[in-house]
């Protein structure tokens, strides 16, 4: 019973990730740290992200940004790599305060970077994948920051889903051989994170069909919603078990 929720909420999850490029990972999140704990969750949730973020790829293929993607993932992946090791020195319960922290701080964050319209570069996609990459080793997801500024630099629908998707594939590719060195990364979780990625993929290729119909209001209300219910629930799973 317990994979077919985690299956139902991957699918709806791959689906709205797939029309706003960002969110899986909040919503699915939650839900791992419920069904396995915070700890089994993260390297769950990081190979669950490589299969939806190839899925992406896959679909829109030939809208890729190689340059931006480069720029972007030869800083991020190393970056990656440091911020998993990072996470797995922190005990269970800072992972679920920093995690839901995290993410409701990013609901006023995006807003201010949507108000000041910047126009990104190539070395502000390095700095960002920096930055972006080493706090994607830690709090899991990092969608919403990733998102404005590939948005920043010009890129928009197809061609902003794929190299976001691109870029972002390296990261958790990197976060996942980091997992699987320090003994995180068990063939069992390996297998729940390949379950669980398997429906993100299928929704990401429901979502192709919605993405030219997608208002930016409607993006915004739906991320804001989407990483404050996140944020919420996993603030409550830490006080609960705090509790015990």
């Amino acid at each position: 019973m317990g994979f077919l929720f985690v299956l139902i909420v991957g699918l709806l999850a791959g689906t709205i990730s797939g029309i706003v490029g960002t969110g899986s990972s909040i919503m699915l999140m939650p839900v791992l740290v419920y069904q396995y704990g915070p700890k089994e969750a993260v390297p769950i949730m990081a190979v669950a992200a490589v299969m939806a973020n190839l899925s992406r790829i896959l679909a829109w293929w030939r809208e890729v940004d190689w340059r931006a993607c480069i720029a972007y993932s030869v800083t991020g992946i190393p970056a990656a790599a440091l911020g998993a090791r990072t996470l797995l020195a922190l005990p269970s319960h800072a992972v679920d305060i920093a995690i839901g922290l995290f993410l409701i701080a990013m609901v006023p964050v995006r807003h201010w970077l949507a108000r000041h319209q910047l126009k990104a570069r190539l070395w502000h996609l390095a700095v960002g994948g920096a930055v972006i990459g080493f706090l994607t080793g830690i709090v899991v997801s990092t969608g919403p920051l990733s998102v404005p500024l590939f948005l920043f630099y010009g890129l928009t629908k197809g061609a902003f889903l794929a190299t976001e998707a691109a870029s972002s594939l390296g990261l958790y590719l990197s976060k996942s051989v980091t997992f699987e060195r320090f003994g995180a990364l068990t063939p069992d979780i390996a297998l729940k994170g390949l379950i669980a990625g398997s429906s993100l993929m299928f929704g990401a290729f429901i979502a192709k069909g919605f993405v030219l119909r997608l208002q930016p209001d409607v993006f915004r209300l739906l991320m804001d919603g989407i990483m404050l219910a996140a944020g919420l629930t996993l603030l409550w799973t830490a006080m609960r078990s705090a509790s015990m």
